[in-house]
């Protein structure tokens, strides 16, 4: 079947930013607008700020809302595309929230919601880093971590519909809570956290030098660590820092685990890295993933897995979300 002849927008909504594009049916990006989510202050706030971007999108490609096709929505946590519910989103704390109905009725446009890595995983399967692969594992890392799965060509939902979890997904059982899952150990939240912690307990690190020069000789702010940061001093950056390259080298080891778990029971022949802290701190992080995975995956035929980097970066889960509206748009043909 062709491609429908209209453009459609993508958003990828994560716990940070929010990100909005305007796609050609031919898969070019038109336009483009960000925010930050901001979850603090509510789902009411969220949504106006998607609207906001939604209408910067159309007004850089002079294309007004009623001459788009629809709207695809990537959102953080666990969601049901058929009824456009997210159903969990930790980082945005929302429960049972009917997404693609709210924001429908606000822009009068079809929307078609999905969990935000699937979409950026769809995207990489289709233009990016997965393609011509049928049967592989995004993991995306930042904020928290989220994963999407493509087995036999199409993304994979599972019967509850939240297969690809892999952040929820318990790395160290005994642990108090809020330490066991692998988002706990290996987001951006977590690998800042740890380092803040370690400072505090008085170990050195050259963040404190930076952190000291930004805030002009006031407390240090350790809100300001972000993945751009944390990659000047890990391996290969401006200035290798020890402290940095230790916490930043156990979290690729467990998600090293957790990945080599999935490929053994999945036979996976290719894994797909994205998010901002992959983006930032790049190959060397991305390198030490793949080797140990490649240790730790049963049995010998899949310990020649690739683990890859996103090619599409940012874009992945605003191409990926407008695909998913583009296809999902299409009716049904009808059985004979």
């Amino acid at each position: 079947m062709p491609p429908p002849l209209k453009p459609f927008i993508g958003i990828d909504l994560g716990g940070t930013n929010m990100q909005v594009g305007l796609v050609s049916p031919d898969f070019r990006l038109l336009a483009h607008a960000k925010r930050k989510t901001r979850a603090d202050e509510g789902t009411t706030a969220i949504i106006d700020r998607m609207v906001e971007a939604v209408d910067e999108a159309c007004a850089q490609a002079k294309i007004p809302l009623n001459d788009i096709g629809g709207i695809g929505i990537g959102a953080p946590g666990a969601v049901d595309p058929r009824k456009g519910v997210v159903l969990v989103a930790v980082n945005l704390r929302w429960n049972d929230l009917p997404l693609a109905d709210v924001l429908s009725k606000r822009l009068k446009t079809p929307v078609f919601l999905d969990n935000d890595v699937n979409v950026a995983v769809y995207g990489e399967n289709k233009l990016g880093a997965g393609r011509n692969c049928d049967n592989l594992l995004g993991v995306w890392v930042g904020t928290g971590i989220g994963g999407g799965l493509i087995l036999n060509g199409k993304l994979y939902y599972g019967h509850f519909l939240t297969a690809g979890e892999i952040g929820h997904t318990i790395l160290h059982a005994h642990h108090p809570r809020g330490s066991r899952s692998l988002e706990h150990n290996c987001s951006r939240t977590a690998v800042v956290d740890r380092l803040v912690r370690l400072i505090r307990a008085n170990n050195k690190t050259l963040l404190t030098e930076e952190l000291r020069e930004k805030s002009g000789g006031e407390e240090l702010d350790f809100g300001k660590v972000k993945s751009k940061m944390l990659a000047r001093y890990y391996r290969g950056g401006e200035t290798e820092d020890d402290l940095v390259i230790e916490v930043l080298d156990r979290a690729a080891e467990d998600l090293a685990v957790m990945i080599a778990n999935f490929v053994t029971v999945l036979s996976l022949p290719r894994v797909v890295l994205g998010g901002g802290l992959i983006e930032a701190v790049d190959k060397p992080f991305v390198d030490r993933i793949e080797r140990n995975v490649r240790q730790l995956a049963f049995p010998e035929v899949c310990k020649s897995v690739q683990v890859v980097p996103s090619k599409l970066k940012d874009a992945a889960g605003i191409l990926g979300a407008a695909m998913i509206a583009m296809e999902r748009s299409v009716p049904a043909e009808p059985k004979p």
